[in-house]
């Protein structure tokens, strides 16, 4: 069986992403304890709602940045793949508690509505300006690293929400301060929670295919085979595992049917030439081929194991 690795390394990247989670961790604790006891002073429901969804950010940014230190653990004879997939369980577990949030945000801002109460609106927009700025520094400092990592994109999405949360919390306290519009806090609760839902969603979706070793979404499989099939040597590609270890690591394992008795060196050389296939027009880093000549197994593409 041969096996080729392409690889890339990221430690730089890791260790400012794993620095800026930790400062958005210490802001957000801040933001939470100011607006629960803000939140309880003024009577506001968004404050503690928002209070309440910082306090999920800070266990939710906890998580991401525990995963993304053993995501850099290196391999062991018990642990051979690492903590690779710390990450992607991170990102899956950060996406639901997003829409278990916004679920409890639905049914407080529900009954707030049955039941409106006068709210100390001064507090609620000083209280709505700090979160604005501490969780939109803490955004920008995730920005870079969210478009490549999982974990990291969950992460910086609680934050988001947390700082869209904090913009409406202030239109809300000014809204309430010159208009007495107290209605309007259950309104902007409701709007967050359907944004916090569509976001979360989509995450979870996309961890959860990676965790269940789904074949990743740009991998035409059908194309894959039929690019390899044009080698001259060989007959059939079947036996196909494709999956994705985590945002960087695709991997494929097959067993090829060669037309002839081809000898190790003459197998090397192509799959030299197939690795390169591969990487190049379909991203896959990790190769394991299986060379076989008339041998008598299942020749599917796809055989259930």
């Amino acid at each position: 069986m041969a096996h080729s690795h392409h690889h890339h390394h990221h430690h730089d990247h890791g260790e400012v992403a794993g620095r800026n989670l930790l400062i958005s961790i210490v802001l957000n604790l801040i933001i939470t304890v100011a607006q629960a006891i803000g939140g309880l002073i003024s009577g506001s429901l968004s404050l503690l709602s928002d209070a309440l969804h910082n306090f999920s950010d800070v266990l939710s940014l906890i998580v991401s940045y525990i995963a993304s230190i053993y995501s850099k653990k290196e391999a062991s004879l018990d642990k051979t793949f690492g903590y690779k997939r710390a990450e992607i369980i991170a990102a899956f577990v950060n996406s639901a508690t997003l829409i278990v949030v916004a679920v409890y945000l639905v049914y407080e801002a529900v009954e707030r509505f049955i039941n409106p109460q006068e709210i100390e609106s001064g507090l609620v927009i000083w209280l709505a300006l700090l979160g604005i700025v501490a969780n939109g520094f803490s955004v920008l400092l995730l920005q870079k690293n969210a478009k490549d990592n999982m974990n990291m994109r969950s992460a910086y999405l609680h934050l988001i929400t947390d700082m869209s949360a904090s913009v409406a919390v202030l239109v809300g306290g000014l809204l309430m301060k010159y208009f007495d519009w107290f209605w309007v806090d259950s309104v902007l609760t409701v709007l967050i929670a359907i944004y916090l839902v569509v976001v979360g969603l989509d995450l979870l979706k996309s961890s959860f295919q990676v965790l269940m070793l789904f074949t990743p979404k740009d991998v035409n499989l059908k194309q894959l085979k039929e690019a390899v099939q044009q080698f001259p040597e060989i007959k059939n590609l079947h036996h196909v595992h494709i999956w994705q270890l985590n945002e960087k690591e695709i991997h494929l394992e097959a067993h090829i049917d060669f037309y002839e008795d081809i000898s190790l060196s003459e197998f090397d050389r192509i799959l030299v030439q197939l690795e390169e296939l591969l990487y190049h027009d379909f991203g896959i880093n990790h190769v394991n081929i299986q060379p076989e000549y008339a041998k008598s197994d299942a020749k599917e593409t796809i055989v259930q194991d």
